[in-house]
C-alpha cells in the first residue's frame, strides 16, 4: 500500500526529520530537475520556467532549476509575485508557487504550450480535500515528496496533478494512518481457497430484494459468487424471487412479516451477510433490517436500504454486535447516516462516521474512502466512471461479502472489495457499460491480481 500523508502529518514528519531543511530542499530540487528532464526528453537547447512562491515549495523549485542550468537547460525564474498574466514561452513550466498547506485563492498564470511540472500538489489545489481554491495549472506531472497526499487522489486534485511520481527524500512515513491500495497490496491481502475447501467454507446468506426491486438481490448474490463464495443464499421477504436469479444461488422462502427473527435464530451455515439492497424502506422493513443486524452473529455488509433503516443512529444497532459491520453509502446515503452530506474534506467526515457508528464506512466515489472507527483509512481509485451506472453498488456489495467470507477484516474486505469492482469495471466497455458487465469482469480482476493461480 501506498502511504498518503495529510497536512499537518507531513509538517511533523518534516519537523521530525532528522537532516536540516537545506538538505531535504536539495533532494527535492534534484528529483524534480530529474523529472524535467524527463519530460524535456533531455537538456540542451530546451527553455525552462520556475514559477516560484516564498515558502520550501519555491526554495525546491529554484533549487531545481539550478540543477537544471548545469545540465544546459535555460532555467529562468520568475518570483510568484511578480509573475505576469502570461508566462514567457518556454518548453516546460516548473509550478512551485505554493505548498500543500495553501489555503488562499491562487489564480496561475497561463503557461503557454508548454508541459508543466508541479512539485508536491498544483498550486492551488488544497492539500487534504482536492479542492480547487482559485484557477490552477493542469499539470502534465507532479512530482511529490515522501507520500502521497489526499488532494492528489481527491476532489479537484487528479483533473490538475497529471502523472503522479513519488520522490523519496529521506523522510519517515511509517506514521502515515492513510494507504492508497495498488494490485500488489491487494493481492497479497486476497484470500486463497485452501486445497481441501468446500463449497460452505465461504458461504453467503444476502436479503435483499422486494416485488419490483429483484435485480438488486439477484446482482448482489451473483458478484458474491463471482468473487468466492462458495455458496450463496439469497432471502427475498415474502419470495417473489426474480428470474433473473442465478440457477446457482439457493433461494429460501422467508415470509414477508418478521423474517428478522426467523434468520437470526436459524442462519444456517453462514460466514458472512449482506442485506439491503432492494428490500424498500417500509416502516416495518426497516424494523426487521434492524433486528437482523443487531441479532445475526457473522460479519455484515449493510448497503441500500438497509443504510437507510439504520438512519442516524446506526451506533445503537451495530454497538449490539459481536462481529465486524461494514456500511457502504454513496453520498445520498450517508447523509441519511450522517445527518449531513459530506463535506470538501471526505476524509475526515468518513473517519467521523465510522468512529460514531462503530463501522467500517465505505464512501463511494471516483476515489472511494474506507474508514475503520479506529482511524485507519484505505482509499481505492481502481475504478472509473464505466461504474457510474445502475446497479454498481449492488455488485460491490457481494464482493466485499464474499471477501469477509474468506475471512478478511472489515476494513480489508471493503478496500480491496472497492479495488476489485474498480478492476472489473474496467474489464467492461468503454461506452456502455451495465452492472452485469461488472459481474462478469469480477474473475478476470481476480486473475489479474492473483497472476491466474491455477
Amino acid at each position: 500500500m501506498l502511504p498518503v500523508v495529510r497536512i499537518a502529518e507531513m509538517q511533523a514528519i518534516d519537523a521530525d526529520a532528522p537532516e536540516p531543511v537545506e538538505v531535504l530542499i536539495d533532494r527535492a530540487g534534484a528529483a524534480v530537475a530529474r523529472a524535467a528532464l524527463d519530460l524535456l526528453g533531455g537538456g540542451y537547447g530546451m527553455r525552462a520556467v520556475v514559477l516560484a512562491g516564498p515558502g520550501n515549495n519555491g526554495a525546491d523549485g529554484r533549487a531545481a532549476a539550478g540543477m537544471l542550468r548545469r545540465r544546459g537547460v535555460r532555467a529562468d525564474v520568475i518570483e510568484l509575485a511578480d509573475a505576469p498574466a502570461v508566462l514567457p514561452a518556454a518548453d516546460l513550466v516548473i509550478d512551485a508557487a505554493l505548498g500543500t498547506g495553501a489555503s488562499r485563492p491562487h489564480r496561475a498564470p497561463d503557461p503557454g504550450a508548454a508541459l508543466v511540472l508541479a512539485v508536491d500538489i498544483p498550486s492551488g489545489i488544497h492539500g487534504d480535500t482536492g479542492e480547487a481554491i482559485g484557477s490552477p495549472m493542469r499539470a502534465d506531472l507532479t512530482v511529490t515528496f515522501a507520500a502521497l497526499k489526499p488532494g492528489l487522489l481527491l476532489g479537484d486534485g487528479p483533473a490538475h496533478t497529471g502523472a503522479v511520481r513519488i520522490a523519496d527524500i529521506g523522510l519517515d512515513v511509517g506514521r502515515a494512518r492513510i494507504h492508497l491500495h495498488d494490485d500488489a497490496s491487494a493481492a497479497a491481502l486476497l484470500p486463497r481457497r485452501d486445497t481441501g475447501a468446500h463449497k460452505w467454507h465461504r458461504s453467503v446468506l444476502v436479503v435483499a430484494g422486494s416485488p419490483g426491486m429483484t435485480g438488486a438481490a439477484s446482482m448482489a448474490a451473483e458478484a458474491a459468487q463471482r468473487a468466492g463464495a462458495g455458496m450463496v443464499r439469497l432471502a427475498t421477504p415474502g419470495g417473489g424471487h426474480g428470474a433473473d436469479v442465478p440457477r446457482e444461488v439457493i433461494t429460501l422462502d422467508v415470509a414477508e412479516a418478521g423474517w428478522a427473527d426467523a434468520l437470526v435464530d436459524d442462519p444456517g451455515k453462514l460466514h458472512a451477510l449482506a442485506v439491503g439492497p432492494g428490500l424498500g424502506t417500509a416502516m416495518a422493513t426497516r424494523h426487521q433490517i434492524r433486528t437482523l443486524v443487531a441479532g445475526i452473529d457473522v460479519p455484515v455488509v449493510v448497503d441500500g436500504d438497509g443504510l437507510t433503516a439504520l438512519g442516524t443512529d446506526a451506533a445503537s444497532v451495530i454497538g449490539r454486535r459481536r462481529a465486524g459491520t461494514v456500511l457502504t453509502p454513496h453520498d445520498g446515503e450517508f447523509e441519511r447516516l450522517a445527518g449531513h452530506p459530506p463535506g470538501v474534506d471526505r476524509v475526515a467526515d468518513v473517519v467521523a462516521l465510522a468512529e460514531r457508528t462503530g463501522a467500517v464506512v465505505l464512501l463511494k466515489g471516483p476515489t472511494t474512502v474506507v474508514a475503520a472507527p479506529d482511524g485507519r483509512v484505505r482509499l481505492a481509485r481502481a475504478g472509473d466512471d464505466r461504474l457510474a451506472t445502475a446497479g454498481t453498488g449492488d455488485v460491490l456489495t457481494g464482493i466485499v461479502a464474499a471477501l469477509l467470507a474468506g475471512g478478511l477484516d472489515p476494513l480489508d474486505a471493503a478496500a480491496i472489495g472497492a479495488h476489485v469492482h474498480g478492476l472489473a469495471g474496467r474489464a467492461g466497455p468503454r461506452h456502455g457499460t451495465v452492472a452485469t458487465d461488472v459481474i462478469h469482469g469480477i474473475p478476470s480482476a481476480l486473475g489479474h491480481l492473483l497472476g491466474d493461480e491455477r
